[in-house]
């Protein structure tokens, strides 16, 4: 089972859940371009080629260093599956992307203050066999899961993935993406998962 809530340990070759929600419950996400915006965050940092800003100056590249595998934005939160390769890398990305997504939202919206509850939260997976079940309730979050804009499950059933989505590390644990979209969709199967879950998590 994931570690309770807290990063306790920023360990290299680790898997860890990771999940922020708004200051207050408040919506992170109000239009649709937000959600793309935070999109394009992690395209910034996780691309395979290195993103300048209009400037000239090149962003933090951590391709090599860390991989997404999965995530879902709601409205006033996210949930992000990330394979750590080098200690430190989950820290530089989420600063960078919470950071620059809060530098925009506010200067959109035209507000100050924070705008996440706190620093991320990160669960580190201490069993792989535990990764299918985790992806399994990220993508569960929305209500209406199967047609979600802003989650990875579209990449997973039928698109190719961008080159910063390694949603492989997952998708090889089944047969095909059929086998794997049914997984998602056996309820009976997962309620009792799903509880264990919101469990670790607490507050979610």
């Amino acid at each position: 089972m994931p570690s309770r809530n807290i990063l306790r340990a920023d360990a290299a070759e680790s898997y860890y859940h990771v999940y922020a929600r708004g200051a207050s419950k408040q919506p992170i996400f109000l239009e649709k371009i937000d959600y793309r915006y935070f999109e394009n965050l992690l395209t910034r940092y996780l691309s395979i080629k290195p993103v300048k800003s209009k400037d000239g100056v090149e962003y933090p590249h951590l391709t090599g260093q860390i991989e997404l595998l999965a995530y879902c934005l709601m409205n006033n939160h996210f949930h992000i599956l990330l394979y750590q390769i080098d200690t430190g890398a989950m820290t530089k990305l989420m600063r960078s992307v919470m950071t620059s997504y809060s530098r925009y939202f506010n200067l959109k919206y035209k507000r100050t203050g924070s705008v996440f509850e706190s620093r991320y939260k990160a669960s580190k997976i201490g069993a792989q066999s535990y990764l299918e079940h985790i992806s399994r309730y990220i993508h569960l979050n929305p209500r209406y899961w199967r047609n979600y804009e802003y989650s990875s499950l579209q990449y997973y059933r039928d698109s190719k993935p961008p080159d910063w989505l390694k949603s492989e590390k997952i998708l090889g644990m089944f047969a095909s993406p059929e086998s794997y979209m049914e997984f998602v969709a056996d309820y009976e199967e997962n309620k009792q998962m799903l509880s264990e879950l919101k469990h670790e998590l607490a507050d979610h």
